[in-house]
């Protein structure tokens, strides 16, 4: 069953239950079938991001396609999450413990995946000039027969975009290492080459200082799961928001450049295995962890799956470039090589063109989803404040 399918079945029964007067011990029946459901839901959704193939280049881990489902997947948790916290239960329960220490971390975990957001979105900009480069190397390449011109052309932009995806994220301001990199890139890159103020993977909207890592590693204090009879409570749907959000944030770092991803891999998620959601998460986390480990020794840009194939292919046809420009004539092989791996780039260019946009209107959605849900939180705190008897 499609997730949306999922959502609008599970909230339109819980949409039922809030307009029924069931018995107090019925009513605690019915909410640990929800929570159950909920939980349900959450470890199918994951288990088919696990199991994306990643010989299928559409659906491989972090492609684009890939982070647009785990958006969607993150929009349908975060619905059934508000109706199970929200829907047919006492407005009042989320002013009592464990809810009343839960929520304002809960909230506070929120603001901060608005900056994640807001940083993520400006690292897709540098994305797109990644494409914009390798398209202008399809270009040049793609001319029969390729002569000096189209080979000077294509080295020039592919020397642009190796030294672009060149990031440094030992830097806490992603702006100067995109500037360093320009400046002193193995290759020699021109100062009119430079990236463009606008496609700067640093956000304007985020301090100088500021860090993609230690914000998510932030995101991660006080989580811990509910034990007890919390287990069983209304803490458990929060928890899991919780995790769902962190993993859901720091994916998207570990993919898109953004300011200053140092020490990605070292956050660890408090997710017990012995729950049946959490493994496919621990699983991601764990095959995630691993590639940022060796993205972290090469220095790339991140672990986009488009980017990933980008500058392999980009390697391949600097050697190509270099070769033609210092041995002029180039075999028949090496031509049909350099073609296949052009085509390769533009499919690759096609795939970003037609997701990048999508992507970002999505990560838009997260963002003002997250916001009205926190708002309607507060609204319900101020409430439930306002309606609480005075103390004597």
């Amino acid at each position: 069953m499609p997730a949306t399918d999922y959502q609008a079945s599970f909230l339109g029964r819980i949409s039922i239950r809030r307009n029924q007067v069931i018995a107090m011990d019925g009513n605690h029946e019915q909410e640990l079938q929800d929570l159950e459901l909920f939980s349900k839901h959450v470890s199918e959704r994951f288990a088919e991001l696990l199991s994306s193939p990643d010989d299928i280049p559409f659906d491989a881990l972090l492609s684009i396609s890939w982070l647009r489902k785990l958006l969607d997947f993150f929009l349908c948790c975060e619905a059934e999450f508000k109706g199970v916290l929200m829907m047919g239960n006492d407005p009042s329960q989320i002013s009592k413990p464990p809810l009343d220490r839960l929520i304002p971390e809960f909230l506070d975990r929120s603001v901060k995946a608005l900056d994640v957001c807001n940083a993520v979105t400006n690292g897709l900009e540098s994305v797109r000039h990644y494409q914009q480069l390798a398209e202008i190397v399809v270009s040049a390449l793609e001319q029969k027969p390729i002569g000096d011109g189209q080979s000077r052309r294509a080295k020039k932009a592919l020397t642009s975009l190796m030294s672009a995806m060149n990031v440094d994220d030992k830097e806490c301001s992603a702006a100067k290492a995109t500037e360093r990199s320009w400046s002193f890139s193995r290759r020699g890159v021109s100062s009119k080459d430079r990236v463009p103020e606008h496609f700067r993977s640093v956000s304007n909207q985020v301090a100088k200082n500021w860090s993609a890592a230690k914000q998510i590693q932030a995101m991660t204090n006080n989580l811990v799961p509910p034990r007890g009879a919390e287990g069983s409570g209304l803490a458990s749907p929060v928890y899991t928001m919780s995790v769902i959000m962190v993993f859901v944030m720091w994916a998207l770092v570990a993919a898109i450049p953004c300011q200053e991803r140092n020490g990605l891999s070292a956050i660890h998620f408090p997710a017990p295995k012995q729950l049946n959601w959490a493994q496919s998460i621990i699983g991601l986390h764990e095959k995630i962890g691993e590639e940022w480990k060796k993205k972290e020794k090469k220095g790339t840009a991140g672990l986009l799956d488009e980017m990933q194939k980008m500058e392999k292919l980009g390697n391949i046809l600097m050697d190509f470039t270099d070769s033609f420009q210092f041995h002029g004539d180039i075999t028949d092989q090496k031509a049909e090589e350099a073609a296949a791996r052009s085509a390769e780039l533009a499919e690759t260019c096609r795939r970003m063109e037609e997701g990048l946009l999508p992507l970002q209107i999505q990560i838009r959605e997260v963002f003002h989803r997250i916001v009205k849900t926190r708002t309607e939180l507060l609204n319900a705190l101020d409430r439930v404040g306002k309606s609480s008897p005075p103390l004597l």
